[in-house]
């Protein structure tokens, strides 16, 4: 397949050098350094549409997408989901703070985690419209922080953990299975719903997730049966919500293309649910769905300049200005990406190359084996595929600084991100006398 399909659709090679949204990389790799990020937002706005038409096709009740927060979540892409109407997943304090400052409504914040602080709760009954609930113990707290008296009360969905595990690249990203940190027993459902009864709580929905970056829906099917037998037991109707969560994977290396089919991961959804609901004799929910891997991963390119190359057996090392501290994934999950140069993108592949950071770690590797042109010092090279998890689990290891994002739109190229500087690293720091 053609690497170049995994970058943005607005990607061209124009005077022999890669081009994203009318917007030379090269020439903004020069204005604002680099590693440097670039969003495009004719990606995003594609893959959104997408979305929204495979439910508008294929469910017949009210349903929604709701953009996770942790895949990349700043005030730019918080105000890119109010135009679309999208909700928007927060897990906790600070991603709550950064969608209300992008003007998302209260309405459309859900409030995640598993071990949700008080801080954490009080921001979300403060800004948010729903609360995932996901143990016991953070339902009584709820009640405690918050009597029902409280206006307004956020709508409480359950987690369920289904016990049943979608296929993934890696253990670190199944969620769903029984051994996972993440929800609750059927038997704790039952009680958490009682629970609700008993207090006049505002038990609105039921929720499940079972992995992420995954490419077959059918083990999809088992829980949601499981979720809506739940449904039907604690006595869902009305304006019920059911969100079998997200974590529709994604191409990341030309050998896994084509990308994994959006309607036909929704349209399994939808038919499993109608299905599911007819047969226990339940009104259709309203279907929320949660992507961000494959709402926002091809909208987002790094870029990175060439600063040495080594050559150790066969082997051969290009070191970039950056990696494990702006992308994490390959020392975590041992991901794998592609690239290409920035110039002469369409250069003979001559050998395979492995591209490393700066950092002093075995595991700063961006990429292994990849067949790639010969590659100079000074040399620009873009990864695609760089819009979900990298940015969002960034650090400052080594002393790194976080790097400068732009959103690239109609030939326009806007900072939304700075680029982290020594100053605020030092600022942070309490013990400077």
């Amino acid at each position: 397949m053609n690497r170049i399909d995994l970058f943005p659709f607005s990607t061209t090679i124009e005077n022999d050098s890669l081009t994203i949204a009318g917007q030379n990389l090269a020439s903004l790799a020069h204005r604002y350094l680099t590693p440097l990020y670039l969003y495009d937002r004719s990606t995003l706005d594609i893959s959104a549409q997408t979305y929204a038409d495979a439910l508008s096709t294929n469910y017949p009740a009210p349903a929604h997408i709701t953009y996770a927060g942790k895949a990349f979540l700043c005030t730019a892409i918080a105000q890119w989901t109010r135009e679309h109407n999208l909700f928007v997943d927060c897990s906790g304090e600070g991603e709550i703070a950064i969608a209300v400052a992008g003007g998302v409504p209260r309405e459309r914040i859900l409030v995640h985690g598993v071990n949700k602080s008080d801080a954490d709760l009080k921001a979300a009954f403060q800004h948010a419209g729903i609360i995932v609930v996901d143990n016991l113990n953070e339902l009584h707290r709820i009640l405690e922080l918050f009597p029902i008296s409280h206006s307004p009360y956020p709508a409480l969905w359950l987690r369920l953990l289904p016990g049943v595990t979608v296929s993934t690249h890696h253990t670190h990203t199944q969620t769903g299975h029984h051994e996972s940190k993440f929800g609750m027993t059927r038997e704790e459902i039952l009680e958490a719903a009682e629970f609700c009864k008993q207090k006049n709580l505002p038990l609105k929905g039921i929720h499940f997730h079972q992995g992420s970056n995954f490419r077959d829906p059918e083990p999809l099917i088992p829980a949601i049966e499981m979720a809506l037998d739940l449904a039907k037991e604690i006595g869902c109707a009305g304006d019920w919500r059911f969100c079998p969560g997200g974590g529709w994977g994604v191409a990341y290396h030309e050998d896994e293309l084509p990308q994994p089919s959006i309607e036909s991961y929704v349209r399994g959804i939808a038919e499993a649910v109608i299905e599911g609901c007819q047969t226990r004799g339940l009104e259709l929910p309203h279907l929320h769905l949660e992507p961000g891997r494959s709402l926002v991963a091809r909208a987002g390119v790094a870029v990175y300049r060439v600063g040495a190359a080594k050559r150790r057996g066969d082997k051969v090392w290009v070191l970039v200005d950056g990696g494990l501290a702006d992308n994490p994934r390959y020392a975590m999950y041992g991901a794998r990406y592609s690239c290409l140069t920035v110039s002469s993108p369409g250069g003979e592949r001559s050998g395979n190359v492995s591209i490393a950071g700066p950092y002093c770690e075995s595991g700063d590797i961006i990429l292994e084996d990849l067949p790639m042109p010969p590659i100079q010092v000074g040399a620009l090279l873009a990864v695609p595929m760089s819009g979900a998890y990298q940015l969002s689990m960034s650090s400052n290891y080594n002393g790194a600084r976080k790097p400068a994002v732009l959103w690239l739109e109609a030939g326009q190229a806007r900072l939304i991100q700075w680029r982290e500087t020594v100053d605020k690293l030092l600022k942070q720091d309490a013990g400077r006398s």
